[in-house]
């Protein structure tokens, strides 16, 4: 486990699934802001459920986040999109209902950043999120990101085009807490 003050990384556990799909999946609002892909109605048993442990990948690394202090899940963090000769990767984040707004998403970005630069050895890390996602764009600042850039109506989102943003850490700029 990667530990930090309130938070800790985690490999998934099966007794995840439900929790992460009823409280994250479920959510059509939430999960449609969250994922590119279209959300379409998927069970969380027989293998289906996007939150589902699968074979190591080399291009993913996918953890749960769980509280520090109880060991309670409190969402998923992941690197995808992990690019080995360009050394690059994304950050995401998603933390259930009840662990939002407690400064654990954010340490969850730093822990992380922590395992793509000291562990994976990547040079640049990635954030893409709604440009109103305040949330992710605050914890990913107080970890170092730049704001790289806006994508002008490119994600779409419950019946409209909305606004993403770029934020980049290379590994050079990151201040290691």
């Amino acid at each position: 486990m990667i530990q930090g003050r309130l938070a800790g990384l985690r490999a998934r556990h099966t007794e995840d699934v439900a929790v992460l799909h009823a409280e994250l999946y479920e959510d059509v609002a939430t999960r449609s802001r969250a994922d590119s892909r279209p959300w379409r109605p998927l069970p969380a048993a027989g293998g289906h459920s996007p939150y589902e442990p699968g074979a190591p990948a080399d291009d993913s690394a996918v953890f749960s986040v769980v509280e520090r202090a109880s060991g309670a899940l409190a969402g998923e963090a992941l690197l995808w999109g992990i690019d080995t000769h360009n050394r690059c990767a994304h950050v995401g984040v998603s933390l259930r209902p009840g662990s939002r707004g407690r400064g654990i998403g954010a340490e969850a970005v730093q822990l992380l950043c922590r395992y793509g630069f000291t562990v994976r050895g990547l040079h640049r890390l990635q954030v893409d999120t709604l440009a109103d996602n305040t949330a992710m764009i605050s914890a990913a600042r107080r970890a170092g990101f730049t704001l790289e850039g806006t994508l002008r109506r490119s994600a779409w989102v419950s019946g409209e085009f909305v606004d993403e943003v770029v934020l980049g850490l290379p590994v050079d700029e990151w201040k290691q807490p």
